[in-house]
């Protein structure tokens, strides 16, 4: 019963070492007598008992590495302290097994790259850096069964000295910003003032150059007027004299208003003025007759 008790207990050691089952995403490497024997696939495996032993166990995703932070020099000889993260894949798990001791350090290959850059380059081309990274990592890891998919950096930080003075230069660059575009302001302002004051004296003269025109073209039409006014009753007074009657109405128009001027001279001067010849008068009309018939003929 004993002995039928151990076998038992033997041969359930023997399946447990000889059958493994590999997860999905993962391969495990297989030595047989300290030498590399095979891959085992995702699935049911079948080993050699005490011949053949689990040496290696890899997983195939996606692996993040937090890369210690460390200090390296720029081309302008600045500290800056780096900090980030490598995101690698295992491609061939004999080779990620026994060609490197340790595949996964880029501190090397990140400070070769920062010390070919200036400091200011160094927070504008995050994305120079990490494929630089990348890159050179890629090659290295060919022999290594590895493949570098992306290096991202979490934090660049310069010493406290650097601080300062890049936040003076910050700030000084926004108030010089600030006191540009208060300038632009002002100019602007002005120009707009002398625009303004331009296009209001335009504006103005024009005006009054219209003014004026209306005013001469009144005066013109006023005078047109007057003159058409005037002829009119010129072709009326020549009309009603040759009416009959017409020359007797004159004379006795232009008797009337050779009284009536010698009546405001009196008035003008207190002296009442009488012709010494009343026989003036009739010349002075038929004077007047004389020259309307001449005009006549």
């Amino acid at each position: 019963m004993e002995i039928a008790l151990i076998l038992l207990v033997i041969a359930a050691v023997f399946v447990v070492r000889s059958i493994k089952v590999v997860p999905q995403q993962h391969a495990w490497v297989v030595e047989r007598l300290g030498k590399y024997h095979a891959t085992l696939t995702p699935g049911l495996n079948f080993l050699v008992p005490f011949v053949d032993r689990l040496a290696y166990q890899h997983s195939l995703k996606e692996i993040p590495l937090d890369v210690p932070s460390q200090v390296c020099i720029t081309k302008d000889n600045t500290q800056l302290t780096v900090d980030g993260i490598l995101y690698f894949q295992v491609t061939d798990p004999m080779r990620a097994s026994y060609g490197a001791s340790n595949y996964v350090v880029a501190q090397t290959t990140l400070r070769s790259v920062i010390g070919r850059m200036e400091l200011d380059k160094t927070f504008e081309e995050r994305d120079s850096i990490n494929s630089a990274v990348v890159q050179a990592l890629d090659e290295a890891a060919l022999n290594w069964g590895v493949k570098v998919l992306r290096y991202e950096i979490k934090d660049l930080t310069p010493p406290a000295e650097i601080l300062r003075s890049m936040q003076a230069q910050i700030t000084a660059e926004r108030e010089k910003r600030a006191l540009i575009a208060a300038s632009e302001g002002r100019r602007q302002e002005q120009i707009n003032i002398a625009t303004g004051e331009r296009e209001s004296a335009i504006a103005k003269s024009e005006g009054e150059k219209q003014a004026d025109i209306n005013k001469a073209q009144g005066e013109a039409a006023a005078i047109t007027a007057v003159a058409d006014a005037t002829a009119d009753a010129i072709r009326k007074i020549a009309s009603a004299i040759q009416q009959p009657g017409g020359e007797q109405a004159v004379q006795l128009k232009v008797a009337e208003r050779a009284v009536d001027a010698f009546a405001q001279l009196a008035q003008k001067n207190n002296t009442l003025i009488v012709p010494s010849n009343l026989g003036e008068v009739s010349a002075l009309i038929g004077s007047a007759m004389a020259l309307i018939k001449a005009q006549k003929t």
